[in-house]
């Protein structure tokens, strides 16, 4: 449902510099901390393949010493952890982490600190379930910030344990700034999916001024759409449009569409009717059909019929004429109803006897000054 997360994300401005460490912990001999920072250098120039290299023997060489030595084998493991996690695999660094903070002479806080970056890791890795039992530890005895809530609800929604994804973007929001977008995005789908599509639709609007650019706007009304609110959908791209963001003639034609779906009828043909007489948008016959739909749905009586006869007699497809008639005989428009129908049935639309009849037997169907007129004649 989500991806994993980026591994330089995880990484940058992550890595302790040596020297904290190497003052809180036992005394190193000046050589090993010349050679840390050495290496240190060296990964910053990008040789990760030498320094892990490097790094991994020291650490089996110091291994079993004293405890300096002991001490200098952890900071060379996180040495060569953190090559491996720039070279890009995520699942080595992990475990050297992992073997860094077993140390005996690390103190809480580094174990912790090495807990959390080893966390990222095997979520960066894929390994979902080992990443958020990491992480949920952690949290036992530290309260994170919003980039940490954010990964663990990332993971969650990963794991597709929705309730407590949505507890933690909760807590995310709560905690920190104006989510980004894609932030935004993952905290709409996780309250979706965990049935609070309220706090889902409150979100998708939030942040979006004149300043949004128009993906932005076009972004939080898809959304809307794949929650199944194109209510909402509707009024997003209303207001995108009112600020002058969505302005070109497909968003335009979009803003008609999203209305129709939205439930507000008489909205959707006010604008395509403004639309083509402003001729932002081409009349044509497929236009001219969606606004007597439009009209028809807002049961505006006059102007559908009127929209539908214009569409009728301009295509001359018997389909359009038996809507005309099928309209106006809803809507006690007798005449207009059977010369209508008369029309769609003269042009092979066999169903349209079908409602001539029910007029006949609803004594409609008389003659009458309209009925008299030739209403298949373009005027």
């Amino acid at each position: 449902m989500t991806s994993r997360l980026p591994l330089a994300s995880l990484i940058a401005g992550a890595w302790l510099a040596l020297a904290s460490p190497a003052l809180a912990a036992p005394s190193l001999p000046g050589g090993i901390i010349r050679d840390l920072e050495a290496l240190e250098q060296r990964l910053r120039a990008q040789e990760h393949t030498v320094v892990r290299d490097r790094a991994l023997a020291q650490a089996e060489r110091l291994a079993g010493g004293n405890a300096a030595d002991r001490w200098a084998r952890a900071l060379y493991l996180q040495l060569a952890a953190s090559a491996e996690a720039r070279a890009g695999r995520a699942e080595a660094a992990a475990d050297l982490l992992r073997e860094a903070r077993a140390s005996d002479v690390a103190d809480a806080e580094q174990r912790d600190r090495w807990q959390r970056q080893e966390a990222g890791l095997r979520l960066a890795a894929g390994d979902m379930a080992a990443g958020v039992a990491l992480l949920d530890d952690w949290f036992q005895r530290h309260a994170g910030l919003p980039s940490d809530h954010w990964r663990m609800a990332r993971a969650q929604a990963e794991l597709e344990r929705w309730d407590a994804a949505a507890r933690w973007v909760k807590r995310a929001l709560e905690a920190g700034d104006t989510p980004d977008e894609a932030q935004r995005a993952l905290a709409v789908a996780v309250y979706r999916r965990a049935g609070h599509d309220e706090r889902a639709l409150a979100l998708l609007g939030d942040g979006l001024d004149a300043d949004s650019d128009a993906e932005a706007w076009r972004g939080a009304a898809g959304l809307a759409q794949r929650l199944g609110a194109p209510g909402q959908a509707a009024a997003l791209w209303e207001a995108g449009w009112r600020l002058g963001v969505l302005s070109d003639s497909e968003d335009r034609l979009t803003l008609v569409k999203l209305h129709l779906a939205g439930g507000t009828p008489a909205r959707a043909a006010e604008h395509l009717a403004e639309a083509l007489d402003e001729e932002v948008l081409p009349d044509t016959l497929e236009h001219r059909r969606l606004l007597a739909q439009a009209w028809a749905q807002a049961r505006d009586r006059e102007r559908a019929l009127s929209a539908w006869r214009h569409v009728a007699r301009r295509s001359d497809a018997g389909d359009d004429w038996l809507r005309l008639g099928q309209l106006a005989h809803g809507w006690g428009r007798e005449a207009l109803a059977e010369r209508a129908l008369e029309a769609a049935l003269e042009r092979g639309v066999e169903v349209a006897e079908a409602w001539l009849a029910v007029l006949q037997q609803e004594g409609r169907g008389h003659p009458t000054r309209e009925s008299a007129q030739d209403v298949t004649q373009v005027p």
